[in-house]
């Protein structure tokens, strides 16, 4: 995904530039920061990029879509702007209009379900939200005895539980009970949670990516600063070493999450080359989430672990993306299945396809 010649990428990047600085926002502890910059990428038609114009939204490509999420995690953004994108996303397939404001998907997680009655009131207990709390609104993926339905939710008419991740990021609990939704409508035939569960996790698998770009970038940084025995720490070959093997989990998370997204973008639906893509690209990727904010917290020694430095905002962010939409354990065993039931030898042309 080359952002060079991205205009999408490249609006959010000097939105994010200008307003998301992470030293400035690790040093405002207010959060006047948030306001400015989503009224930004509002302005911009960012979080509604993947809804198109007669939804109301941007009608930007899921290519250009996904490389903006590459570009939010290189800044470890805060805002719900891959959530929203997601719920706009979730609400198009029902042909549903996105309304303006923060949104935010349910469920995050294919252990909970949200049902539907025969009247289409909504009932369930969603868990590990993000956002919810900032939300207005939900787009929710409903089960009912004729199929699956997408609705869109006011965010006031359910119960949420605050809480918060491993980043100090809203993570909630929404629970809907015989909620009516705004709208509700039919999903498209084959359109399911897993499909959904895939789609947010090679979200989070360009998020990840791009918050591990930022800490190698960081490290290499300070270790050309920092001085010890009288000389630059990026001389000592331990460090070189570190350093090389944060290189690699970056350059892995990042094919595996491209990988996964031009597969996403170039394909028909959500097939098995998709699953296969996708769940190896969450897999992936927070496994280099754990090995690359250890390695990069090693470089820098006590000072990173500081609340005052900004690395703890790419390496606890890229840590709670790990649970979202399923967690690499929870992919690992579905891909287990999928291989065990469909065998290795009618999957393996759709891997070395690509």
């Amino acid at each position: 995904m080359a952002e060079s010649d991205n205009i999408v990428v490249e609006t959010a990047e000097k939105i994010f530039a200008d307003l998301a600085d992470p030293q400035t926002i690790n040093n405002d502890k207010k959060g006047s920061w948030q306001a400015p910059l989503w009224q930004a990428l509002s302005e911009a038609g960012l979080p509604l990029s993947w809804v198109p114009d007669d939804l109301g939204g941007s009608g930007a490509s899921l290519a250009d879509g996904f490389a903006l999420l590459n570009a939010a995690g290189r800044f470890a953004v805060a805002v719900p702007l891959a959530e929203t994108m997601l719920a706009g996303w979730l609400l198009a397939q029902a042909r549903i209009s996105s309304p303006e404001g923060e949104m935010t998907v349910l469920p995050a997680s294919p252990r909970d379900r949200i049902t539907r009655d025969a009247d289409g009131a909504l009932s369930g207990r969603a868990r590990g939200v993000p956002f919810a709390k900032a939300a207005t609104h939900f787009a929710v993926l409903a089960h009912g005895n004729d199929g699956i339905s997408i609705a869109l939710v006011d965010a006031s008419k359910g119960r949420i539980e605050s809480g918060l991740n491993v980043g100090y990021d809203h993570s909630d609990t929404v629970t809907l009970d015989k909620v009516q939704p705004v709208t509700i409508k039919p999903a498209p035939g084959g359109f399911d949670q897993t499909t959904l569960m895939l789609m947010g996790g090679v979200a989070r698998s360009l998020q990840i990516a791009g918050a591990l770009e930022s800490m190698l970038d960081i490290s290499v940084r300070y270790s050309n600063e920092r001085v010890a025995f009288e000389k630059k720490i990026s001389k000592f070959q331990a460090v070189q070493h570190n350093l090389a093997r944060l290189a690699g989990e970056s350059a892995a998370a990042l094919a595996a999450a491209t990988s996964a997204a031009d597969a996403i973008a170039n394909a028909k639906g959500f097939d098995d080359e998709v699953y296969l893509e996708a769940a190896s690209a969450k897999i992936r990727c927070a496994e280099a989430a754990e090995k690359g904010g250890a390695i990069a917290h090693q470089v820098h020694g006590a000072i990173g672990f500081t609340i005052e430095h900004i690395l703890h905002r790419y390496s606890l962010r890229a840590l709670a993306w790990r649970d979202d939409f399923g967690s690499e354990s929870h992919w690992a065993v579905e891909l287990g299945k999928l291989v065990a039931n469909r065998g290795a030898d009618e999957l393996w042309p759709l891997v070395a396809s690509r």
